[in-house]
């Protein structure tokens, strides 16, 4: 168990560290480029709603089963070789299980491009991180999807896998990032994925329920806790009036909390591939959107994360000490 603990509070500190750096293969891209070949080699246009569903869960199997087999393969080799080898491992696969640094690097890229006035630099920024289309956004529309994307990776990018990885290590962290990949990729209410995708969506939903309302209290706690800026009285109220403004009953969990703490409103309507999609608003329109509410939902975003880190290595530790006698 030591070396489990070890593993996990060494990979939590490395991905502050490093975070994501793209010369580093990833296994999430791994997963990506597997997902996206079975995507055209089990999709077949013209099948049923039965069929396209039924593929679909093939389509999840043939994904999942072998994150989790390799994965379990390589910590099981490298502890085999040494305990030293396998807390190694374990610490870079715990380290690839998570986003926080990654999640404030490519967020406050767009903060600095929305700072140095290029509206350009700072769509093209921004539609590496968020699903929507960006060509038409203006600045508030910009650090809005921003903030929104933030907000809700906390939950599936920050909390969720370290939650995971926490309870059954890498193996368990990846089998949920794997869940997650899917969903991103294929989870779509569109013409195409509606059934297909219907089982990655639904996974996704159900691994990130818990996680997205553990999510939520602490990120009320740490708009207590960071002061000044933000307001967790607001923050509570919004969560509890508008954490169900979303067609995913996850999603706006976290984003309400960020909208109250801020006193900003996030939602309401997106393009889509080209298609105007309805959004229900979320937060109250106190004051505009600015590009200074980007660093605001990075440090809400940290604080939310080190309380989970601080309760997930004390549910390590405890029972170690309590085994121990002390």
């Amino acid at each position: 168990m030591i070396y489990h603990i070890t593993a996990f509070i060494l990979g939590g500190l490395l991905d502050l560290i490093i975070g994501d750096p793209q010369w580093i293969p990833h296994p999430v891209r791994l997963m990506g480029r597997l997902i996206a070949w079975l995507d055209r080699k089990l999709f077949l246009p013209g099948k049923s709603v039965k069929e396209q569903r039924r593929t679909g869960r093939l389509f999840c199997f043939l994904v999942l089963f072998p994150v989790v087999l390799v994965t379990a393969l390589i910590l099981v080799l490298a502890y085999l070789i040494h305990p030293v080898c396998g807390v190694a491992v374990e610490t870079v696969l715990t380290c690839y299980c998570l986003a926080v640094k990654s999640l404030r690097v490519e967020s406050m890229r767009v903060y600095r491009a929305l700072k140095q006035g290029d509206i350009t630099a700072s769509r093209k920024a921004v539609s590496m991180i968020v699903g929507r289309d960006t060509e038409s956004l203006d600045e508030a529309g910009v650090a809005r999807a921003a903030v929104e994307t933030v907000a809700e990776n906390t939950s599936d990018g920050v909390i969720a896998p370290l939650m995971y990885t926490c309870l059954g290590g890498p193996v368990l962290g990846m089998l949920y990032k794997a869940v997650n990949t899917m969903d991103s990729m294929v989870g779509y209410h569109n013409e195409r994925y509606e059934n297909y995708g219907r089982c990655a969506a639904r996974l996704d939903d159900i691994f990130n329920w818990l996680p997205a309302r553990i999510s939520a209290g602490l990120m009320i706690l740490a708009a207590a806790l960071l002061g000044r800026e933000f307001d967790a009285g607001r923050a509570k109220k919004v969560f509890l009036r508008d954490r169900y403004n979303h067609k995913s009953p996850n999603s706006a969990q976290t984003e309400s909390v960020c909208a109250g703490a801020l006193g900003i409103r996030l939602a309401g309507d997106a393009s889509y591939f080209g298609r105007i999609v309805k959004k229900p608003y979320i937060g109250d329109d106190t004051r505009p959107v600015e590009p200074e509410d980007i660093p605001r939902a990075n440090r809400l975003m940290y604080v939310t994360a080190g309380l989970m880190f601080l309760i997930a290595s004390a549910c390590w530790l405890i029972p170690i000490l309590l085994i121990r006698g002390f």
